[in-house]
């Protein structure tokens, strides 16, 4: 177990933001862990259980614990189902490993979630999604320690009630619970859902008519990797905004104006579109915030949205999370007074 008070967290963020928090502890076991909550002190307080730091930004100092899961491992279970196989894996893991070992070995599911950011333990907070697939889809049951005993909790699937970037762990059992396991159900049998985004589009470029899981696995990668900024190159989140979903008359009425907006079917009463349309007809992309505060050349500015991804906020050098919330700020103004929608961050802001 590591233990370090002052500790900076600039390598511990994808975005690149240099602030401190005053103790910073690494555990790499569930008994660690459990040993670790049985001798907090009040002093020790605020906790804030940290993954790899993809969905985060930081704003200032934190003055509390930082909790980060080394718990490791990737265990295959045989579930009452026979086509279907369990796989444990550690909080720990880095989630796109499990992804990788999954398509490898024949168990599908979680194909579509290539190389999306972060740790096993943020997939079951944040209900992490691309392309037409959510964490949810595939989350069996969480093991977690009470943070109050130190006892464990297991939830079902169910009982965390997963919403879109949403789950119990981000609302009312927010700094009640450290994740120490997640077991994802996958299915023995490949079934692609290629019906989201331009996935159909790159295995037709590449001459695949009867795609496996690798092949979508593979264009998945390519299409993230070729709009989506290295955050070692520039620091960043990756998808910043929540795509908003709208009421059917919303959407009707922006469709009149706007007949070739992207938008995906919820229900027969809402449907979504895509933050990152709605943020570049606002002409964002590749701008961001002079230093009196109006839009500028992003190549000047040390936060600006990424020149390929309208979606995507980037650190260009030096910037705090200070610059990157009033880029934020600004962003959702404009969407607000052009199209008369709220947008929401999916970063948690600390």
């Amino acid at each position: 177990m590591t233990d370090i008070k002052d500790y900076n967290l600039l390598n511990n963020n994808t975005f690149g933001i240099s602030e401190d928090c005053r103790r910073f502890v690494q555990f790499d076991t569930v008994g660690e862990l459990r040993s670790l909550i049985i001798s907090l002190i009040p002093a020790d307080s605020p906790l804030l259980v940290m993954g790899g730091g993809s969905n985060l930004l930081l704003t200032k100092r934190f003055e509390g614990t930082v909790l980060r899961s080394n718990i490791k491992g990737i265990e295959v279970m045989e579930c009452e189902d026979s086509d279907s196989v369990l796989l444990r894996c550690g909080s720990g893991e880095c989630f796109d490993d499990v992804v990788a070992y999954s398509v490898e070995h024949g168990y599908y599911g979680a194909e579509n979630l290539s190389i999306i950011p972060g740790d096993v333990g943020a997939s079951a907070v944040q209900n992490i999604g691309a392309y037409g697939c959510e964490a949810k889809d595939i989350i069996h049951k969480v093991e977690a320690l009470d943070v109050c005993t130190g006892e464990t909790a297991v939830f079902s699937n169910e009982e965390c009630r997963y919403g879109y970037r949403h789950s119990r762990f981000k609302g009312e059992w927010k700094g009640k619970y450290v994740i120490t396991h997640v077991t994802y159900k996958l299915s023995k049998n490949f079934v692609p859902h290629l019906e989201y985004g331009n996935i159909i589009a790159e295995l037709d470029k590449r001459g695949i008519t009867n795609p496996d899981a690798k092949d979508v696995r593979k264009v998945i990668i390519d299409i993230r990797n070729a709009k989506l900024p290295d955050p070692k190159v520039e620091g960043n989140a990756g998808s910043f905004f929540m795509n908003p979903v709208v009421s059917k008359e919303k959407f009707l009425s922006l469709l009149s104006d706007y007949p070739s907006m992207p938008h995906y079917h919820i229900d027969e009463n809402h449907e979504k579109i895509p933050a990152g349309w709605l943020i570049e007809q606002c002409g964002w992309k590749g701008r961001g915030l002079s230093c009196d505060g109006t839009p500028a050349d992003g190549a000047g500015c040390k936060a600006a949205v990424h020149s390929k991804q309208a979606l995507v906020l980037v650190n260009k050098g030096g910037a705090t999370g200070a610059d990157i919330v009033a880029l934020s700020d600004a962003i959702r103004r404009s969407v607000a007074e052009k199209f008369g929608i709220d947008i929401y961050p999916e970063v948690n802001f600390l």
